[in-house]
């Protein structure tokens, strides 16, 4: 983690966060009480059975969704305060998400999947090809800039899916189980993708099942049944 991260703005900050979902007449609490701060450099991972919130907490985090209660803060910035287009700026600009299904357009070239998010945040068609081709290389997916998300295996589309996540030099990176569909070699190099990111200076939270995945962090927290449990440093 970088050294000078304490006196920084926080990429992501969760203020008694609490997110309630109607089913019926019946209310289900998927989030209560949160409070979450990460720090330029942290890489933090969140851990939890399937139902214990670890998703909801990601899509408040990137304004995909909003709190019933509690502030979700990014870069300093109240989400639920901005309209829906500045709120689309932020996310293009500040938060890159790395999602378990890479949710690649298959019309378009890896290059051009890349690209996009900068084309429409209006660089420059030239310029947002050259920053996206530079995004493929770090990603180590550089070779099949031309192909297809079909012509690509699990792992090289996964590749493909964090070069658009990261092209932008976002302060945020969330990734939802990035390795949950591949191989241990595939899933090596996509952690260390991340772990790269959070040491070039931005916030990543990643959420995982994989013991080994949560190891390339920082430190890790565990949610049950909506709630944090105590937040203990890797290794201790």
């Amino acid at each position: 983690m970088t050294t000078n991260a304490a006196v920084a703005t926080p990429p992501l900050r969760l203020c008694n966060v609490r997110k309630v979902y109607a089913q019926g007449a019946t209310q289900v609490v998927a989030l209560d009480d949160i409070d979450l701060e990460v720090m330029p450099g942290e890489f933090i991972a969140i851990t939890g059975r399937s139902g214990s919130g670890k998703s909801t907490l990601l899509n408040l985090a990137g304004g995909l969704d909003t709190a019933s209660d509690g502030a979700v803060y990014v870069t300093g910035v109240e989400l639920c305060r901005l309209r829906p287009a500045a709120l689309a700026v932020l996310r293009r600009r500040r938060i890159g998400v790395v999602f378990q299904q890479d949710n690649l357009l298959p019309t378009m070239t890896a290059l051009e999947n890349v690209a996009l998010p900068l084309e429409l945040d209006g660089t420059a068609i030239r310029d947002a090809h050259e920053r996206a081709h530079a995004a493929l290389t770090a990603a180590g997916a550089d070779a099949h800039a031309d192909r297809f998300p079909e012509e690509l295996s699990g792992g090289q589309q996964q590749r493909v899916a964090i070069a658009r996540a990261l092209v932008g030099h976002c302060d945020l990176v969330l990734a939802d189980e990035p390795t949950g569909a591949l191989d241990d070699l595939a899933a090596e190099g996509v952690l260390r993708l991340l772990r790269a990111r959070a040491d070039a200076g931005a916030g990543v939270v990643m959420v995982t099942h994989d013991p080994a995945s949560a190891g390339w962090a920082d430190r890790t927290m565990r949610l049950h049944d909506g709630r944090i449990q105590p937040v203990m440093p890797m290794g201790a």
